[in-house]
């Protein structure tokens, strides 16, 4: 399903539906294709937000997770977006976490899959010469559980960013900063109702993580799915979406009632 890139200001995004907003931050190697069966799913009853995240236009200094935050920032003011359901993927939950600790009187409930901010697996100890496209597709495969889903055009998107110089710099900015970004003693002043939707085969944050989340983040709740990785919205989106409209439709507001 292809849908329309909006375009405001300096920001470029999808929007499709009506309702309450439920806006979704991709991680360093998403894109928003990751998202098109829960675009699809909940643009019948939520107004579905998707930004594309800047991740090599930032300069240098502002390519870390906090400038991304203060994008996600600019982007909702400039959008007038309120009671956000704010949902977040891999270094996309990790923004998504920034910004609910700045600005909580925006965000209505928080969802969480795969996040870093408290530990996660890069790419390895060292980053592969140009050219290895096997390591590259090696190392998007660990990504899921089942192998096959990272296709061959995944691939040739993660090598092509493995082959620009610049992008590379950047991702192991970004990378860096999350690492040292850690939110473990700040988790506690998150108030929101949040969800925790982790693969229990997940490699690059695993199920250990998503328990310390549930245990630091005061209202939260966590569900793991077996035979799912690091991108359960992509691997089961089936059984993702119903967990993910279950904890919405508890939070939708209740129908006025006679005294």
């Amino acid at each position: 399903m292809n849908y329309e890139i909006k375009t405001n200001d300096k920001f470029r995004f999808i929007e499709e539906g009506e309702g309450e907003p439920l806006m979704v931050l991709h991680g360093l190697f998403g894109a928003l294709s990751n998202f098109s069966d829960l675009i699809e799913h909940f643009r019948h009853k939520y107004k579905v937000v998707a930004p594309l995240l800047p991740l090599y236009d930032l300069d240098i200094f502002h390519t870390t997770v906090v400038g991304l935050a203060k994008y996600v920032a600019n982007f909702i003011d400039t959008g007038g977006y309120d009671k956000i359901h704010l949902l977040g993927n891999s270094l996309g939950g990790h923004v998504g976490l920034l910004y609910v600790l700045k600005h909580p009187e925006k965000i209505k409930s928080l969802t969480l899959t795969g996040s870093s901010g408290l530990f996660e697996n890069g790419m390895g100890d060292s980053y592969p010469k140009r050219g290895d496209y096997e390591y590259i597709r090696k190392k998007t495969e660990l990504t899921f559980y089942d192998p096959a889903m990272a296709t061959k055009d995944l691939v040739d998107e993660v090598f092509d960013i493995t082959n620009n110089r610049l992008k590379v710099i950047k991702t192991i900015s970004l990378a860096k900063s999350a690492i040292r970004n850690n939110l473990g003693e700040e988790l506690g002043q998150i108030t929101q109702p949040t969800l925790l939707i982790w693969g229990n085969n997940d490699n690059v944050t695993p199920p250990f993580v998503a328990k310390e989340f549930n245990k630091l983040i005061p209202n939260s709740e966590v569900h793991f799915i077996d035979k799912c990785g690091h991108a359960p919205m992509m691997e089961v989106p089936l059984e993702f979406n119903k967990i993910l409209e279950d904890f919405l439709g508890k939070l939708k507001e209740p129908a006025a009632t006679i005294a």
